[in-house]
């Protein structure tokens, strides 16, 4: 009995000084504690039953009673705290039925579990857009969408803070949504320098800086500056409206908050385009320069020789070769100036006459005619290069990538384009100076034969 009492007491002072070491950092070290805590607990026991038994019989008695004291006050305090440990976990229990009970009263778990909906809703709006440069999130905080995504993805009862977090953040961009802002903020130039501009904000949408339209990189949370601007119209109505303070005014917005200006932006210049045709492109451009120089070419002295041949015409009397009528006239008349007797000779003379001028009139038409045939053929040679190296870049590549397909399908379609754009116009330029030609050629054909049939009428009435 004496021996169980010693042991005991042992037993708790070793269980109190493995309670003030460290916790073990591995199961390696917790294997190492244990066998150290029994090593010791073995010596202190061999160490007290030797005191014990060295110690007189009255001492022996006395430690006896004082250990038996102990443990009477241990089970007594071991029996209060059994007691305290059952009352405390009914209260919990009770505790955590009024939770429950309280809970589905007020449907908690319903809008916590709304909240987080919305928030994971609301999360890609708020990556997107770009009043977020305007609320930039305070020192210590995640970004607007960031705390979004966090909190629908938390598991944990929200705090009231968080669930107002929510509500601004919902309530902030419904409100800049229908808004019109001016702030200063960071802005990204094109060669990547990164500036500190004063950036007019409209809604959601669009934003302008130093009359430059922007846009929103919602990787950097920052807003950059197109690479390329937008047409002039579009510039002029940019700048007039960055220069207004007050009152109503005009402005460009993007309902697509930034797809379609990232569109202005991708679409090519005329430059880029002509470059996409390549060697073909060039060769019906420099067709169609020829055809448009040579059509302004006559049509400039068709349009001359029809105002001559006017003049003429109110002064019949007074012929010059300066116009096709009066060289027409003067053949008709003979070389020395007489009316030819024979009608043969004079309606031969005419005839040699208005053909002489015919090619003149006719300059440049069949030229015409030829591009008007020769471009369609040159825009489907481009067409047949621009497949075969469309069907090329799939067989390097092995897939059918649009983006490999497009520098091959774009030379196809710039090359018909560019075909069918100088032969519609070269046709309708050719009709234009046979129109005028055939006027003029008309105009002398009536004024000759009246000419000719008024001297045969004289001729008779003088007989």
């Amino acid at each position: 009995m004496k021996r169980t009492i010693v042991l005991a007491l042992a037993a708790s002072l070793a269980a109190a000084s493995a309670a003030a070491q460290q916790a073990p950092a591995s199961k390696a070290d917790l294997l190492t504690q244990i066998e150290q805590r029994a090593a010791e607990e073995a010596r202190l026991n061999e160490q007290r039953i030797a005191e014990f038994n060295a110690a007189p019989a009255d001492r022996q008695g006395a430690l006896l009673t004082a250990a038996q004291d102990r443990a009477k006050a241990l089970r007594v305090i071991e029996q209060q705290l059994s007691t305290a440990f059952s009352a405390n976990e009914l209260k919990i229990a009770t505790l955590n039925k009024d939770l429950r009970e309280k809970a589905a009263a007020l449907g908690l778990a319903e809008v916590f579990g709304l909240a987080r909906q919305t928030a994971n809703d609301v999360a890609s709006t708020l990556q997107q857009s770009l009043i977020s440069t305007q609320f930039p999130p305070q020192a210590g905080q995640q970004a607007r969408d960031e705390f979004m995504r966090a909190f629908s993805a938390s598991r944990s009862t929200p705090t009231i803070d968080d669930l107002t977090r929510v509500w601004v953040e919902i309530q902030r961009e419904v409100v800049a949504s229908g808004q019109v802002a001016r702030y200063q903020t960071r802005v990204v130039q094109p060669n990547g320098d990164p500036t500190t501009a004063d950036v007019i904000r409209i809604g959601p949408f669009t934003a302008m800086a130093n009359g430059q339209f922007l846009q929103y990189a919602p990787a950097l949370r920052e807003l950059q500056v197109l690479p390329r601007q937008l047409p002039d119209e579009f510039m002029e109505v940019a700048r007039a409206f960055t220069a207004a303070t007050s009152g109503y005014h005009t402005a460009v917005v993007d309902p697509n908050r930034g797809v379609l200006l990232g569109l202005y932006v991708e679409r090519p210049t005329l430059e880029e385009r002509i470059e996409l045709g390549e060697e073909i492109g060039y060769i019906i451009i420099i067709v169609g320069l020829a055809g448009t120089f040579a059509f302004f070419y006559q049509l400039v002295v068709l349009v001359m020789t029809k105002l001559a041949v006017t003049r003429q015409l109110k002064n019949l009397n007074s012929l010059k070769s300066d116009n096709p009528l009066g060289r027409v006239l003067l053949a008709f008349k003979g070389d020395a100036g007489k009316i030819e007797e024979s009608a043969d000779v004079a309606e031969l003379r005419i005839t040699e006459a208005v053909m002489r001028e015919v090619p003149r009139l006719n300059r440049f038409q069949s030229f015409l005619r030829l591009v008007v045939a020769a471009g369609p053929l040159l825009g489907l040679i481009g067409t047949v290069v621009g497949m075969i190296l469309t069907f090329q870049s799939i067989t390097e590549s092995g897939s059918s990538d649009p983006r490999l397909m497009a520098a091959g399908i774009g030379q196809a379609m710039i090359a018909t384009v560019l075909g069918l754009g100088i032969a519609i116009p070269m046709l309708f330029a050719g009709a234009l100076l046979n129109s005028l030609s055939r006027g003029i050629v008309q105009l002398l054909d009536e004024q000759s034969a009246g000419m000719l049939a008024e001297s045969i009428e004289r001729r008779r009435h003088a007989r």
